[in-house]
């Protein structure tokens, strides 16, 4: 009889581990699956302001604030654009002195908690570039999805898909440059977006299942004049990209892809976020398993997440560089060898996920024309 309760107990014991196990990866794995649009990803570090004055803010020096480029800087209750780090001895020996652009939304101050963020405009094409644009709403498998349209002549359109951590904002850092170059955008809200319809679980998929808000985008672009569709997608969005241009009907007609910081390997994203929010290292595979049994469509560790797909026709172009600790680099370098007549790797270094035109916008802008101009 002891020897039996002995064993209940153990099996107490070791369910009990169990439960809590599951819960702790699920909890873990919300880093990624429940990652809000507009917010900053647990990898990107709070900053402090430190002091503005005659276009320059001094904020706390991190690597992040020490990145080349031009990025948002944005907190709870303002946004702003910050150019290169400036020339000449620091503010002091705490803070790094960058240009302050502008302030777009709200005041900064003293002590302001901030963070960078690849999105340099707040609001629509109209009120933050200029833009002649109209409001439509595309039907989507899920009802109806809000998306900005910028007309231009041409009958290729180029559909603007954003990833983690932002929203249909992200894309207008290039809608100036295709605008000037005469193509139409259609920039999507999707599924989880504001004003978009909620994944029935209320998870994010990774691309995985979203990307038939992106065939719905195509179907309603070559309903209203499109001929030939680019699709460019950043981090989670150039996953969804991807999959439409394998899997939607209509796949033929995308005769161009662009994937920044595309989400080709999942698990190793998952870890990153989970990590991120310091979640200990034993923790990290029940965060895999958890969020592969939570989300449809998403394929496990031991699949090649980085096999070019069958059905792929289109010429790819890939913005990625090794700084990018979301979305591992070494996953687009394979995935570009695999073909090398078909995708083409551009190498940005100095850049964080989703960000590779933020580091060097005209190199980015005049790749882009090159691997646009056979297209148009």
């Amino acid at each position: 009889m002891r020897a039996v309760r002995a064993a209940v107990a153990a099996a107490g014991v070791a369910f009990a581990a169990g439960a809590a196990g599951v819960a702790a990866g699920r909890l873990a794995s919300d880093a990624a699956l429940k990652a809000p649009p507009g917010r900053p990803l647990p990898t990107e570090p709070r900053l402090t302001v430190h002091a503005t004055a005659a276009g320059r803010i001094a904020l706390t020096r991190a690597f992040a604030s020490q990145r080349p480029g031009t990025y948002g800087l944005t907190g709870d209750d303002s946004h702003a654009v910050v150019g290169d780090v400036l020339n000449g001895p620091a503010h002091s020996a705490d803070t790094v002195v960058r240009r302050l652009e502008r302030v777009t939304h709200g005041t900064l101050e003293a002590g302001d908690r901030v963070w960078l963020t690849p999105a340099l405009h707040r609001g629509d094409p109209g009120g933050a570039l200029g833009l002649d644009h109209t409001e439509v709403e595309i039907p989507g498998e899920l009802g109806i999805l809000p998306a900005w349209f910028v007309p231009a002549p041409r009958d290729t359109w180029v559909i603007a898909v954003h990833g983690l951590g932002t929203t249909r904002e992200h894309p207008m850092n290039i809608m100036e440059f295709l605008h000037r170059h005469r193509f139409p955008v259609l920039a999507l809200a999707y599924r989880g977006d504001l004003g978009a319809p909620r994944s029935p679980d209320g998870l994010n998929h990774l691309g995985e299942t979203e990307w038939r808000d992106v065939d719905a985008a195509v179907r309603h672009a070559l309903s209203h004049g499109a001929r030939r569709i680019v699709l460019h997608g950043w981090s989670t969005g150039a996953t969804m990209a991807l999959r439409a241009a394998e899997h939607s009907a209509l796949r033929d007609r995308v005769t161009g892809l662009v994937l920044d910081s595309p989400v080709l390997d999942w698990p190793a994203t998952l870890r990153a976020l989970a990590t991120a929010r310091r979640t200990p290292g034993a923790l990290l595979p029940l965060a895999v398993r958890a969020a592969q049994g939570r989300v449809e469509g998403l394929r496990g560790d031991s699949d090649d997440q980085t096999a070019v797909p069958p059905r792929l026709k289109a010429p790819t172009l890939i913005f990625h560089g090794p700084d990018d600790v979301v979305a591992p680099w070494d996953a687009s370098r394979r995935l570009a060898a695999l073909r090398p007549q078909q995708i083409s790797l551009r190498t940005v270094r100095n850049a964080p996920h989703g960000a590779m035109w933020n580091a060097d916008p005209a190199a980015y802008e005049e790749a882009l024309r090159r691997f646009l101009t056979p297209l148009m």
